[in-house]
């Protein structure tokens, strides 16, 4: 199969390939022939079709009549630089099946107009028979229309029957993240980081009466949990959803102070995560944490020009004391790589696998800013995250490192 580009607009015909429109066919034709003798199946994508239908119609219908009875299996119509809105997707893809009922067309979107996924809902209700999507929309300039969203709309709002694996969706998302570079929104429909938590507390409050800020977007369907934000808006419901998960118990009095406390640590601009509750709680209540099972007892790491990077460490774990030394590609690296070698070669216990590790720093230039360092884990397939709150990066990561340690 052969996806052969062509020119879905007069302008585009002449001022690019500075041809008429009768030698471009010509050329087209010439190709369609030749894959016909290889038996090579054809598709056509007529690049800025959009256009072509706002400028120069009559254009695009000549070239649609002259390929019409060739065999073509997919006519592809690309709204290239992205601006049609859906009233124009629902005029000119009408125009196109009702001229041509025995065809099938694809439509491709471009989101410069943040249109592209109610272009393609246009498009279905118009009559395409096949759409283009891409993971997390990625593409050119905006990108184009991201398959997550486009499932969600076609299965609940058209009861489509596609072979998509929704369950799978987010993972997929996540490998394309990394291998791209390119980070997923936080509030991106579907896959982002924040869709699926609460923030508002009275929004907490209606989820345990009734499930009331539910819609059909649950979080399970797309092999995610819905989660509960702790922060200035946090209310008694949110934290007791978070102390539900991780099996602890307050009194009315306990959670009291210990939401307090986290507003207070909201107003200051501070990330709280659910991973940070039993050091809060700690904290709040005066408590010796009976969680510590692995403790930092002393470490030293080394940076010098022209060599790399060393770590040494104690720790006891389990009431037991380790010592070891690595070398890495940062201080923090040959930490972790000393760490990896008591867990996995004299422990022999699996060491949870990074996937994420952000660091931001309050504005202003200081060199003596508290970090913020919150490193994202997957352990048993399961994944978490902590955080590390110091004024050097590295002893900020090395706290959110042991406080994983202590979660396994």
């Amino acid at each position: 199969v052969i996806n052969l580009l062509c020119k879905g607009s007069l302008k585009h015909c002449e001022k690019q390939l500075n041809k008429t429109p009768e030698e471009h066919i010509e050329d087209i034709l010439t190709v369609v022939n030749h894959a016909a003798e290889t038996d090579t199946e054809v598709n056509i994508y007529l690049e800025d079709w959009s256009n072509g239908m706002k400028e120069s119609p009559e254009y695009v219908y000549q070239i649609m009549d002259a390929l019409q009875h060739t065999g073509i299996k997919r006519f592809m119509l690309p709204d290239t630089l992205g601006i049609l809105n859906p009233l124009q997707v629902i005029e000119f893809m009408r125009k196109m099946v009702r001229r041509y009922p025995n065809l099938h067309f694809d439509f491709h979107a471009h989101n410069d107009y943040d249109l592209a996924v109610s272009n393609v809902l246009a498009a279905v209700l118009s009559g395409a028979k096949g759409l283009h999507t891409t993971i997390n929309g990625l593409g050119e300039r905006a990108g184009n229309a991201p398959l997550a969203s486009v499932q969600a709309i076609l299965k609940d709002h058209f009861n489509a029957i596609t072979n998509i694996d929704e369950n799978r969706l987010n993972d997929v998302s996540r490998v394309v993240e990394s291998y791209s570079g390119i980070v997923i929104p936080a509030n991106q429909p579907i896959v982002g980081e924040n869709v699926f938590t609460q923030v508002a507390g009275v929004h907490a409050d209606g989820d345990n009466k009734s499930n009331l800020y539910y819609n059909d977007l649950l979080p399970e369907r797309f092999g995610r949990v819905r989660e509960y934000a702790l922060g200035k808006t946090s209310g008694k419901a949110n934290i007791r959803k978070n102390l539900e998960n991780l099996g602890l118990d307050l009194d009315e009095e306990s959670t009291r102070k210990v939401t307090e406390r986290i507003i207070m640590l909201g107003d200051k601009k501070e990330l709280v995560t659910k991973e940070d509750l039993p050091y809060i709680i700690s904290d709040v209540l005066k408590q010796e944490s009976t969680d510590s099972k692995v403790v930092l007892r002393s470490y030293i790491v080394t940076l010098a020009h022209g060599l790399k990077p060393m770590a040494t460490l104690s720790v006891e774990i389990e009431g037991k004391m380790y010592e070891e030394s690595s070398s890495g590609d940062g201080q923090y690296d040959a930490f972790v790589r000393a760490l990896r070698k008591i867990y996995k070669v004299t422990l022999g216990r699996k060491f949870p696998m990074l996937i994420n590790y952000a660091v931001s720093i309050p504005p202003g230039g200081r060199t003596d800013a508290f970090v913020q360092t919150i490193i994202t884990w997957n352990f048993n397939d399961k994944v978490f995250r902590t955080r590390g709150l110091d004024a050097d990066q590295t002893e900020a990561a090395i706290k959110a490192t042991i406080k994983m340690l202590n979660m396994i």
